[in-house]
Formats: C-alpha cells, sequence, structure tokens
C-alpha cells in the first residue's frame, strides 16, 4: 500500500523526456532560479563526471572549473528546476564515473572528443544512399605499351 502511494506522488513529478546524454559529455544545464519574486533561467556548463539513475530520484553531477577552482553541482534529473539539458559536446570516455578529473589540472581534464554526424549530414548521406540514378561507371584503366611510349617520347641524343 504504502508502495503505491509513493508510485502515485512520484508520477505526477517525473518528466515524461527526460534528457538524453551521457558520461564525459560537456552541458549545459539550464537552472531556474528564484530570487524573491523575480525568476531566472541561469547556466551552468561543464562535464558529466556521475549520473546516478534510480527513477525518480536520479541524479547528475556537473564539473567545471571556475578562477582555478573546481566546483561540482548535482542535479536531480526530474527536478522542475532543471529547465532544460544541452549538450555542446560528447566526449569518448570508458568508466561510469569520471572522479578521476578531480585530481587533474589544466590540459590534463580533456576527454577526446566522440565525431558523429550531425543531423543534416546523417540525412543527405542517406538520401544520396536511397538516390536511384546510377552511379558513374568507371573509366577502364589504358593499357601502356613500351612501343606507344617509345614513339611519342622525344629521343635523346
Amino acid at each position: 500500500m504504502s508502495q503505491e502511494l509513493l508510485n502515485l506522488a512520484a508520477a505526477g513529478s517525473r518528466k515524461e523526456n527526460p534528457p538524453s546524454f551521457r558520461i564525459g559529455d560537456t552541458v549545459k544545464v539550464h537552472c531556474r532560479i528564484v530570487e524573491g519574486d523575480k525568476e531566472r533561467i541561469q547556466m551552468f556548463s561543464g562535464t558529466v563526471i556521475a549520473r546516478r539513475s534510480g527513477g525518480i530520484s536520479g541524479t547528475f553531477t556537473v564539473r567545471r572549473i571556475v578562477n582555478n577552482e573546481g566546483v561540482e553541482r548535482t542535479f536531480p534529473l526530474h527536478s522542475p528546476n532543471v529547465v532544460d539539458v544541452e549538450v555542446v559536446r560528447n566526449s569518448q570516455v570508458r568508466r561510469a564515473k569520471l572522479y578521476y578529473l578531480r585530481d587533474r589540472v589544466g590540459k590534463a581534464t580533456r576527454l577526446k572528443e566522440k565525431r558523429t554526424l550531425s543531423k543534416a549530414d546523417r540525412a543527405a548521406a542517406e538520401a544520396q544512399a536511397q538516390d536511384d540514378t546510377p552511379a558513374e561507371e568507371p573509366v577502364p584503366p589504358q593499357e601502356d605499351s613500351d612501343a606507344e611510349t617509345a614513339a611519342t617520347e622525344p629521343a635523346e641524343a
């Protein structure tokens, strides 16, 4: 009975389309900030170093460097204060948690970028692959004989 009540309460605040990102991605998190009676959107950009899934209580941690000091913020995935998560750059990582970045400084914190085709490039490639026009026929190689090359080249004196 109590588990059913918890599920009902959680269903009300669960986002239908949670943001899609991976560990190592550089993201911009749009946060809703309330100051008195005013409300504004503030961005926090950095690298996702951890993600904890747990249904309604899932969180992710973003790290960035400000004034030579590491700053980490943990955001709930389904919080109404997290307006949007915009992926700026995808990185190729081989760990689930990137806590080792805490000990690194400067260029050592860089991650290898994962290169993918943009949506426009992918659509153009698919359209070209599905195009019904036949490809240009290959030109057969020309046969070079010694007699032809000797006749066309000037004789050396």
